[in-house]
């Protein structure tokens, strides 16, 4: 089958609602496109908070999520999938490498580099499997991981919220009634919705500066932007990789399970394609990708796997990429609404890592694993650093090093002596 062709499912006819449509499949043109659309809505409210936090460009970051989608898609060879959005995990890199003297070319190279890296891992898994990464990275790391990660953004939310407080409230109160009362996709977008809701608050309250939208144009190409490298920015991102490593994983391993179809030999090239596709974004301006939870959702809703309507969701991305207005408008969001998002979504990203830990029954009363993670998490959330020379290793590495390296060498001596 050629990489852009797909069996028409059910050969044009009508079928029936909910019937499963595989990857290599799918529905008539005009029905593809509205799955593509739902795609698009649901990869939208993650994807646009990243620029939004970090101050990176949002239409270049919209830009890139679809081009790494199509860089996906053609390495996997439509294999998997799955939609590349802004990944959460920069967060804290990017604002640690930017600074007070916002130095975006730094932060750029930092993305290159996880990217290259990422692309590396994929290449080794490709030959030699993922066994040596289910022992690197148990769940007891990767939720340790993951909960720093969130958590040590908690400065930045309280940063951002101070600084608008009555729109942070109104913006928080609403993320929070919106998930209370609302069910399936209005549910998983509820911190989109609240920014929204924040965002128009704060309009009609005269807080909203639009005169970058008023000179922004429609039609442009994005703002391309070349990194920069500097030894100890790129340091700051190193544990971005292992969280990638575990997402990719994780989410080749749900596709497996919904489509039924066997995808181990396809972990190397998915590891390699979001490698390949952050790489590509950090050389132009956007942000790093992974693939997204959301869109295993709309295809568990739908039970429409094809991989053309990703083709469409990346290609509406790109197309977004390319209305200057439409990043203006995103750029005048309020610093307040960023506090009240962030507050939620700092502190979710934390609760993930703690849900890793309850799905795979983490034992905390192994005292190996109570004492890594908990040392960790001190460490990495109180930003304990310490200096090397010119380099400065931020208490996300510490407390990276630590999980990673106490939890093998703890057990390994333990092996050692029963």
């Amino acid at each position: 089958m050629s990489l852009l062709s797909w069996k028409l499912h059910g050969d044009g006819k009508s079928i029936s609602s909910g019937e499963v449509v595989s990857t290599d499949e799918r529905l008539t043109w005009p029905r593809t496109v509205g799955v593509g659309l739902q795609h698009i809505a649901a990869m939208f409210g993650a994807t646009f908070l990243v620029p939004i936090i970090t101050g990176f460009p949002p239409t270049t970051t919209l830009f890139f999520s679809g081009i790494g989608t199509f860089i996906f898609l053609i390495v996997t060879k439509n294999r998997v999938p799955s939609y590349l959005g802004s990944s959460f995990a920069f967060l804290a890199p990017i604002a640690g490498a930017m600074g007070a003297d916002k130095n975006f070319g730094a932060a750029l190279g930092g993305v290159v580099v996880t990217g290259a890296i990422l692309a590396l891992v994929g290449l080794i898994v490709k030959s030699a499997g993922t066994n040596w990464i289910n022992v690197m990275l148990p769940p007891v790391v990767t939720g340790t991981i993951v909960m720093v990660i969130g958590l040590n953004l908690a400065g930045a939310a309280k940063g951002n919220f101070s600084k608008g407080p009555v729109v942070a409230i109104v913006t928080l109160a609403s993320i929070a009634l919106i998930a209370a009362l609302s069910k399936g996709f209005m549910a998983r977008i509820s911190i989109f919705l609240g920014i929204v809701i924040g965002y128009v608050f704060a309009a009609i309250r005269g807080e909203v500066d639009f005169a970058g939208v008023k000179a922004a144009s429609w039609f442009a190409l994005p703002d391309f932007t070349t990194p920069t490298f500097s030894g100890s920015a790129i340091l700051l991102f190193l544990p971005v990789v292992l969280v990638l490593i575990a997402e990719n994983v994780g989410h080749v391993k749900a596709v497996a399970t919904m489509t039924g179809k066997n995808l181990d030999d396809a972990m190397g090239d998915a590891l390699l394609a979001d490698g390949l596709a952050t790489t590509v974004a950090g050389l132009g301006g956007g942000s790093g990708t992974t693939t997204y939870a959301e869109n295993i959702g709309v295809m568990a809703a739908t039970r429409v796997y094809s991989t053309a309507a990703y083709w469409i969701a990346g290609l509406g991305a790109v197309v977004l990429g390319l209305v200057p207005k439409f990043g203006a408008l995103l750029s005048a969001t309020p610093v307040g609404a960023l506090g009240g998002a962030g507050t939620a979504l700092f502190g979710m990203i934390g609760i993930l890592g703690a849900r890793i830990w309850i799905d795979a029954k983490v034992d905390f009363a192994d005292p190996i694993n109570l004492l890594v993670s908990a040392s960790a998490l001190i460490i990495g959330i109180s930003d304990m650093a310490w200096s090397v020379g010119k380099y400065t290793f931020s208490g996300i590495i510490n407390a990276t090093l630590v999980a990673v390296l106490g939890t093998l060498i703890l057990n390994a001596l333990r092996k050692s002596r029963s």
